[in-house]
């Protein structure tokens, strides 16, 4: 079985308890406006391009099978209504400004790279977080490597949005040691026009997998003018609080993602947003202790 990864993040604490190596698979049926990983959105490969590197000298145009526009001053700019991501120009490219994100993996060459780090899992009490876009989007691919980490003993957590088939997500909780649950907003007409999907699933998946008894940790992202506003928080607060879980992780938006959209020429809604005040997330935090919750700030 083959599935597609676009980054495996080693030495990770952010992702769970203990260092971590986190797993990207590519492909997510959300649009969240201030996602921080648009190069895990699609499915399919994905060009990135860092013009910064770009020296002009041209190899790319030469072995394009739809040459890109070349602008004024020299660079290549390429045209992706009509780019086959066949890879030809980042073979060519001395400078490494192209590359091709996604790579096909099978299970057992994915455990080997997740292996190769269990000495620090051991020592710290980490393990291997699957993470995206969203991994129940490859769910066949996830719940065997899920099955093989089982069976070696490695912790194993999944960051989801909760999107996905109920029974999927069941199966799931019966080979996974925690899930990182994604929740953003709590209106569901506001969830659909910024999420792109429907609350619903996501709260009867969240509430099914409580019932479950599996181990949770909310995530909530604070985007200035988007999640963060009092109502929603204190939405969020009576959500959790009506469940067995009480963890909550603060998530304060920042504007690391502007290179990647950049890099896979992408406009970017949220580019103008300055990072979250820390009054802001000092408020949330405290609305949310005040309910009985357990309120840590990143992670």
């Amino acid at each position: 079985m083959t599935g597609t990864c676009f980054n495996i993040q080693r030495y990770s604490v952010h992702d769970g308890p203990g260092i971590r190596t986190t797993v990207f698979l590519k492909g997510c049926p959300l649009s969240c406006t201030w996602c921080h990983n648009p190069e895990g959105m699609s499915r399919e490969l994905e060009l990135i391009v860092v013009q910064d590197r770009c020296v002009g000298c041209g190899a790319c145009v030469e072995v394009c099978p739809n040459p890109p526009v070349v602008d004024p001053g020299g660079r290549s700019v390429t045209d992706r209504r009509s780019c086959l991501r066949c890879g030809s120009c980042v073979d060519v490219c001395v400078a490494g400004a192209r590359r091709l994100v996604g790579q096909p993996m099978t299970v057992e060459e994915l455990l080997a790279e997740i292996e190769r780090d269990r000495a620090f899992y051991e020592e710290s009490g980490g393990g291997v977080t699957f993470s995206g876009g969203e991994p129940f989007e490859q769910h066949e691919f996830l719940l065997a490597c899920l099955r093989v980490c089982r069976e070696r003993g490695l912790h194993t957590a999944v960051d989801t949005s909760g999107y996905a088939p109920r029974d999927v997500i069941l199966e799931a909780a019966t080979l996974t040691d925690l899930f990182l649950y994604d929740l953003k907003l709590l209106d569901e007409a506001r969830h659909r026009e910024l999420v792109g999907v429907p609350l619903a699933p996501v709260l009867e998946n969240l509430h099914a997998l409580d019932e479950a008894g599996a181990e949770i940790w909310i995530r909530f992202p604070l985007i200035p003018g988007v999640t963060d506003s009092m109502d929603n928080v204190n939405a969020l607060g009576r959500k959790v609080a009506s469940l067995r879980t009480r963890r909550v992780h603060l998530l304060p938006f920042h504007r690391t993602a502007a290179d990647k959209y950049a890099r896979i020429e992408r406009a970017w809604e949220h580019a103008g947003l300055e990072d979250v005040a820390e009054d802001r997330v000092k408020e949330a935090a405290e609305a949310l202790g005040a309910m009985g919750l357990d309120v840590r700030i990143g992670g």
